[in-house]
This record gives C-alpha cells, structure tokens and sequence, in this order.
C-alpha cells in the first residue's frame, strides 16, 4: 500500500472523528476488545490477594493478553487483505473508516469539556461526571482538583486516543494501530494494583501494564514534546523532572508538559504534584487546555503529512 493512501487514510480518519465522531458500540472495535477483556478477565484475576509471587495469574493474563493481541492483528490484516481488492481512492477511505474507531479526539474533548458544565451547576455533578472519566477516587474532590483531574485526562488521553494509535499506524499501518489500541484498552481494564471490580490484578494484569508501558513509551514523549512546542517552549529539564514525579513511567510526560503550559498545579491527592509552584485550575484553564491539545492534534497531523509527503516523493526518484 502505497504512502499516499497512508496519507489520505489518515485525514479521512481526522475528518470523521471531527464530524461524526465515534460508531455506535455494536460496531466499535474497542468495544469489542473490552469484550474480550471482561469476559477472560474474570477468569485469570483471582478474586482475593495471594501471598507472594502469583504465577498462574501471571502466565494466565500473559496468554490472554496475547491470544487477544493474536485475534487484533488477524482481524485487521484481513481488513487490510480486503481493502487492497480496492482502487485507490476506495483503499484511502475504506482504510480511513477502519482507522477512525482506533482514535477518538473529539470524543475526548467533549468529555472534558463536559466536566465543567457540570460543575457550573453542582460541585457534585462535576464530581459525578469526572466519576466517568477517570478511575479515582472523586468523592472528596474540591472543584480545583476536578479541573486539575479533567485536566489530567485530557493530557494523558491525548497521548492514548490521538498520539500513540496515529504513530503505530504510520509505522505499521491499521494493525499497528490497532494492537496499540488493543494494548492500551488492556492496561486500562487490567493495568492495576491490588483489587478493583472484585478481581485481584496485581500479578494478572502485569503482563498488560508492562506492554502498554512499552509502546507508549516513545509517543508519549513526543505528545509532551509537542505540547511545549505549541505552549510557546517549556524548558526541556524542568519537563523531565515533573514528568519523573508521577509513578507512570509515560503518563507524567503528557501531563507535566499540560500543567507548566498551562501554569497550574496538577495534583493526585497522596501520590503526586505536577508543576507544584502553580496555581489551582480555574474554569477558563479547561478551554484553554482544550486549545492547547487541539493544536497539537492538527499539529502532528500535518507534521506527519509532511514527513509522508517527503518519503514517497524520496522513494518516486
């Protein structure tokens, strides 16, 4: 498949998700994953803590882990086996419609944006709505800290839902992206410590954890890196050492590049401060980080446009 498909592909996924946004969930192929994931997580996830090193749950979410992994990569070469019966222009929006559910901007956006209306009317429906949005505790959350959480999300999720899925697919076209969503929806449901959902994950969603660490570790850093540029510049050593205060060898990175663009202090009551010398999250600081992310994602997209522009006019010579 030539660049310039790549290329199109790529704008008609930006385009749909712009316009339409996500396919229903019988049709969303992460939905399917989570599917996949529910259904075997309830059988590699003991249901109590064990004493130390628990290896059948280990090995048991690493073979699942992979068997999901395995059914991802086969289903989206078959895609791409199909879409190469195609001409081209069929090929480019075809493989655009098969791209978009692996990411999901707008989607993003307007769930952080949702944070703040609903704290316009209540402190708790902002509660409840960020309750949707992120896995922590939210109950005793002040306004601030649900800015500075929404805030977070959006940081993150940025790397996650727009960053990474478009790096794989430039490296390795659909099944590229779409085993990173497959990787990164398994961290998300099994990537924890201790219990959650009444399953123990600990040793069981390790070998999840781990692989998402892995392929967000070089995305992640070019999102904050693209935040800083389009933040005006942020000091390249002060970026590093924030990002090192979160326990995620990856997530730190989007969010500490956030919360020194944005001059705020981004906090996780009894784990970590971003950008301490900042000031609480203020309702104008979720649109402009909105802004600020939307930028990047328009950025990076006609960066990459430009770089696949640049390799199939070298290759044509």
């Amino acid at each position: 498949m030539s660049l310039w498909i790549l290329l199109a592909a790529l704008w008609v996924a930006l385009a749909v998700d712009r316009w339409w946004g996500e396919p229903a969930p019988r049709w969303h192929p992460v939905v399917w994953m989570g599917h996949y994931l529910v259904a075997t997580g309830r059988r590699i996830a003991p249901g109590a803590p064990t004493e130390g090193v628990d290896w059948r749950a280990f090995w048991a979410g690493g073979l699942a882990w992979s068997l999901g992994l395995l059914g991802v990569l086969l289903a989206a070469n078959l895609v791409m086996a199909l879409i190469s019966q195609l001409p081209g222009w069929g090929q480019a929006l075809v493989l655009g419609l098969a791209l978009k559910p692996m990411l999901a901007w707008r989607m993003l956006a307007s769930e952080v944006t949702a944070v703040e209306a609903a704290l316009a009317v209540s402190l708790d429906a902002g509660r409840a709505r960020l309750a949707q949005l992120v896995s922590r505790d939210v109950s005793q959350l002040s306004a601030p800290e649900v800015r500075e959480s929404a805030i977070e999300s959006l940081a993150e999720n940025l790397n996650d839902s727009v960053v990474a899925p478009l790096f794989w697919f430039v490296l390795l076209g659909l099944p590229g992206a779409a085993a990173y969503r497959f990787a990164n929806t398994a961290d998300a449901m099994w990537g924890y410590r201790g219990l959650r959902g009444g399953r123990y994950w600990t040793w069981a969603g390790k070998w999840a954890a781990r692989a998402d660490d892995v392929l967000s570790w070089l995305p992640a850093r070019l999102t904050a890196v693209a935040i800083a540029v389009m933040a005006g510049g942020l000091s390249p050593r002060v970026l590093a050492r924030e990002a090192q205060r979160t326990p995620s060898p990856n997530g730190g990175w989007p969010m500490a590049a956030m919360a020194l663009a944005l001059g705020v202090c981004l906090r996780k009551p009894g784990a970590y401060r971003l950008n301490e010398p900042g000031r609480e999250a203020r309702p104008q600081d979720m649109q402009s980080a909105c802004i600020l992310a939307s930028k990047v994602v328009v950025a990076l997209a006609l960066s990459t446009s430009f770089a696949l522009v640049l390799i199939a006019k070298k290759g044509s010579l």
